[in-house]
Parts: C-alpha cells; sequence; structure tokens
C-alpha cells in the first residue's frame, strides 16, 4: 500500500508543504491529468522565499501554472514506482540543466527520460520528472523547510515554465 505523508509545491513566491486534497495516483501523473486551473492543499504551510515568513492555513489553491516543481514524500519502502527508477540505470537517462526566471531565477541540475521536456513527449503533458536533482540559484541555507530543496531524490518539473534547458547528451 502506497503512503503519501506529504506534498511540497515550489512557485516563484512560495515553498507550499501540505497534502494535495483528493490525490488518486503519483503526483507526477496526477499534475498532468489535472484539469482544473487550480490545485487545492490542505494544512498547507506557505514559506516565502524572500522573507521566509510562514502562513498556516487549512486550504490554500494554488493555480497549476505557477508550479515550478513538485515532489511528493513516500513510504518508499512500499512503493513500487521508487523500486523501479531505482533499478533503471542513470545510463537511459540525460544529464539536465533547467532554468526558470522571472521573480525567481532557479536553476535545477538533474537526469532525464530523453525528450521529456519536449511538448510532443508522449509521456508527460505539462509535467516531467527529473531524478537527482541539485537545486541553485537560490538561498536555502538556515531553514530547515527550504533546505528540504536540497535532499530530494527526485522532483517533478513544470516544463510550460522552463526558460533554457542545457541538455548535455
Amino acid at each position: 500500500m502506497l503512503t503519501i505523508v506529504s506534498d511540497l509545491l515550489l512557485t516563484d513566491a512560495f515553498l507550499i508543504k501540505g497534502q494535495i486534497e483528493n490525490k488518486y495516483a503519483r503526483i507526477s501523473q496526477m499534475l498532468d491529468e489535472y484539469r482544473r486551473y487550480f490545485i487545492k492543499v490542505r494544512d498547507a504551510t506557505l514559506i516565502d522565499l524572500g522573507s521566509r515568513d510562514r502562513i498556516q492555513t487549512p486550504l490554500v489553491h494554488v493555480n497549476l501554472d505557477e508550479i515550478l516543481l513538485a515532489h511528493e514524500f513516500l513510504d518508499s519502502t512500499t512503493d513500487v514506482n521508487l523500486a523501479r527508477l531505482a533499478r533503471e540505470k542513470s545510463a537511459n537517462y540525460n544529464r539536465v540543466r533547467v532554468f526558470y526566471t522571472g521573480n525567481l531565477n532557479v536553476e535545477i541540475a538533474g537526469e532525464v527520460r530523453p525528450g521529456s521536456y519536449e511538448a510532443d513527449d508522449r509521456s508527460t503533458r505539462r509535467f516531467f520528472v527529473m531524478t537527482r536533482p541539485e537545486v541553485r540559484g537560490m538561498n536555502l541555507e538556515g531553514d530547515r523547510d527550504l533546505e528540504l530543496l536540497t535532499k530530494l531524490d527526485y522532483v517533478v518539473l513544470n516544463k510550460t515554465r522552463l526558460s533554457y534547458i542545457y541538455d548535455f547528451s
């Protein structure tokens, strides 16, 4: 049984922690299939990326187009998808650096499935998975919630928000 513990969303203004309401699948699949403009996050904590102030609220609606990256914390001992990813060789992936520009300039380096960021990728629509991510371009030190971004084994990226991609393949 898959045990979903918590969800993490990064916009160019906030890091949002909470529980995505009515999640029926892995976060990457759900974000790709979601047909509404706003996703509901219950028991949310919003951390302002500039001031590091925190807002706690029982419910926040997040515009899907504002999400830069997403992650779900899982009980990985029971997740067959994570186990499959761990078995696959990194040779099946391309090393890339992606950049989001705007209010927040962020670089994320990691490994992606070849072509997953393209509009014609048949496996994804708006979001794709990056393994072994390294987040750069913003100060994460000294805040335990923001430091979570340095400890993730994968992230789900919004391809429609990407500004630049360096593909080292």
